[in-house]
């Protein structure tokens, strides 16, 4: 669980950082929510690979639990404002009155739906 954890955090990293980022408080929570859950992921694995769950008096099936719990309801939350970054594809935004650009280009808006996913 610990590894597949860090391999879809790697690839949100990826996803969310190749985009042109339109609402960068939105998706820095995205980011950060990748970020801290992927590095607390290596550190509860590095616990268990080097023998220290036996040296702490710790109930780990209680940690997991609480764990990856908390990890979920952070990874939805930032699923939802993936996702809400991801619908303003469509709105246009005017940088004069002769001008009109999409929030996000249809590569972006690619990538963005593969982040939220």
């Amino acid at each position: 669980l610990f590894l597949s954890l860090q391999l879809f955090g790697t690839i949100v990293w990826i996803l969310v950082a190749s985009t042109q980022v339109p609402l960068p408080l939105l998706q820095g929570w995205v980011m950060f929510v990748a970020v801290t859950a992927w590095f607390l992921s290596i550190v509860f694995l590095s616990v268990f690979l080097f023998g220290y769950a036996n040296r702490i008096a710790v109930n780990w099936n209680q940690a997991d639990f609480i764990f990856h719990g908390t990890t979920f309801v952070f990874y939805f939350g930032a699923f939802l404002l993936q996702a809400a970054t991801t619908s303003l594809h469509h709105f246009p935004r005017k940088f004069n009155s002769t001008t009109q650009e999409r929030i996000l280009s249809g590569r972006e808006y690619n990538i963005s739906i593969a982040a939220s996913v």
